[in-house]
């Protein structure tokens, strides 16, 4: 069997959602749920912010920059949360670095 790498954040990574997952809200429960085949995740709201931002479009460094001015925090003290949650996300295989 074949075994892939680990792949290790860093303030270069551009996360992104993988294929098979999506946020979905769900007005039942009145809350945003993260879909992948077989498992269902249920996202704090910070933790949903981040999931937001998982798009590609910008670095890790970006990302952090984006949720120190919306929480109006100091981007060093939420660095290494933002970065162990995404490393936690990206060993789930829910999002690619």
């Amino acid at each position: 069997m074949t075994q892939t790498a680990r792949a290790i954040v860093s303030m270069q990574s551009r996360p992104k959602l993988k294929r098979h997952a999506r946020l979905q809200y769900d007005p039942v429960r009145g809350a945003w749920a993260l879909l992948s085949p077989e498992r269902i995740f249920w996202p704090n709201e910070v933790s949903l912010d981040i999931l937001r931002l998982c798009d590609g479009s910008r670095d890790v460094s970006g990302m952090i920059a984006v949720l120190a001015e919306q929480y109006g925090a100091d981007e060093a003290d939420i660095a290494d949360d933002v970065t162990a949650f995404l490393q936690e996300w990206s060993d789930k295989l829910l999002v690619t670095l």
